[in-house]
């Protein structure tokens, strides 16, 4: 065996060199070459891997590969904030030290493009000899007005996972279970045992509440936001859909006492209690898959489903995702690095490499690709047919966040706050009391601001 593996690698080895001579001949118009006689270029980029990261090894591989393919760029890879990387990166853009590269969030960008904090590259997209091979859902969220500003990083999409053993203990059936929004309020009820330390649903209750809330907004057949054909932006938290919404996490909290007690904790306790078998459900991203296999979860026993359908019928799910973004006060040889280096993580064999390294530390991938030449499930073995089926079902029943998030997202979380941390609080009455203060901080001003552009009026 060992001779076998010393002979694939070889291989693998020989073939990432060709491939490498063969993209810097076709890229060399737009890349800066290895040549020792140019002058070094250094760009700062927010991608250093955290210490307990399962994939380090493989970023440590392709960091030093890229230092040999151009060693006329240099990178510092600093660490980004775990959990308030968004505010970090705010305050970096408030202070001007925003880094050469980023990963942006899907629904940040809309907002960062407005505020001029990405670099427009379009000009370097158009010369990329991949730009075809990216999902048009990602390019559409790294593009306004027909200009590029970024370059896609990873996309992920949600579902419903439960723990097999526990409903099959009590006698649930899944099927039923997941059914709709009653039928799972009862049965996360019927598992939840305060006894044995379980509850029935890990409910996201921190400063991000509003991620998951969305969808059970979608479910009940509205939105948190409505975009007009001017660009203004409509709030809709008030809709008798967002209301629903909010009242079921209401039931669910203090009803069917069916969730955590500490509503607030952290997404990193909710991810902990259902890998350790005291939350029976969570909802998560398909990109969490490795990480749940690296902290010791069977995957035999875990159940993936669509979330339970609402009082529309609809059971959607969200996709989501990275996005590259470039400084735009950077000078042009910062930029251009920067997008070499974006480009060549995100290249097909950088890509297939970090799959084939999962793969061979017997790690999940994350199954949703932004490259659509790329197939994530081909680097599964004997992976469970209900993941891929609830995957691959969540992708045709999912869609993108509420228009202006990354502005409004406070104002929505604190309303779930409320109602989860108060029994007597009123779903509308919070609501509008939200709607009300993002209308005047938010919305007035932003809407006032798409009016004067569209008018050519000066700023």
């Amino acid at each position: 065996m060992r001779s076998y593996r010393q002979w694939r690698a070889a291989v693998v080895l020989s073939l990432f060199f060709l491939s490498l001579l063969t993209a810097c001949s076709k890229q060399e118009t737009l890349h800066l070459k290895g040549d020792s006689s140019q002058q070094v270029v250094e760009i700062v980029v927010w991608d250093k891997p955290f210490s307990g990261q399962a994939d380090k090894p493989y970023f440590d591989r392709m960091f030093k590969e890229f230092e040999k393919l151009y060693p006329n760029i240099r990178v510092i890879h600093l660490e980004a904030a775990y959990e308030k990387e968004r505010e970090q990166f705010m305050t970096a853009v408030a202070g001007g030290e925003q880094p050469d590269l980023f990963n942006a969030s899907f629904p940040d960008m809309e907002s960062y493009i407005d505020q001029g904090i990405p670099a427009d590259i379009t000009e370097m997209w158009e010369a990329y000899e991949d730009k075809d091979q990216f999902s048009s859902i990602a390019m559409s969220v790294a593009t306004k007005d027909k200009r590029v500003y970024g370059i896609p990083n990873f996309m992920y999409v949600t579902s419903l996972l439960y723990n097999k053993r526990i409903f099959e203990e009590q006698g649930l059936n899944p099927a039923e279970a997941f059914r709709d929004w009653e039928t799972f309020a009862l049965a996360a009820q019927a598992v939840t045992d305060r006894k044995d330390n379980r509850y029935g649903y890990a409910i996201l209750g921190t400063e991000w509440a509003d991620w998951f809330f969305e969808y059970y907004v979608w479910q009940a057949g509205g939105d948190l936001t409505n975009k007009n054909d001017d660009g203004t932006v409509e709030l809709t938290f008030t809709s008798e859909a967002a209301v629903k919404a909010l009242q079921y996490y209401k039931d669910l909290r203090f009803r069917y006492m069916a969730t955590q007690s500490n509503v607030l904790q952290s997404l990193d306790d909710n991810k902990k209690d259902f890998y350790s078998g005291r939350a029976a459900t969570m909802i998560t991203t398909s990109n969490w898959l490795g990480e749940m296999i690296a902290a010791g979860i069977n995957m035999d026993d875990i159940g993936a489903t669509m979330l339970p359908a609402g009082p529309s019928g609809d059971s959607l799910a969200q996709i989501g995702g990275g996005i590259w973004i470039l400084n735009p006060n950077a000078s042009e040889e910062k930029q251009k690095a920067a997008f070499t280096y974006a480009t060549f993580f995100m290249s097909k064999y950088a890509v297939e490499q970090l799959l084939q390294f999962q793969k061979d530390n017997s790690s999940m991938p994350n199954l949703l690709s932004v490259r659509t030449d790329v197939d994530p499930f081909s680097y599964v073995e004997e992976m469970p047919e209900h993941l891929i089926h609830t995957i691959q079902d969540a992708v045709g029943e999912s869609r993108l966040e509420y228009f202006l998030k990354a502005r409004l997202s406070p104002y929505v979380a604190k309303a779930v706050q409320q109602v989860l941390l108060d029994e007597e609080a009123d779903p509308f009455e919070v609501l509008s009391e939200a709607q009300e203060l993002a209308q005047r901080e938010v919305v007035d001003p932003y809407n006032s601001e798409i009016r004067m552009q569209t008018s050519g009026a000066p700023r």
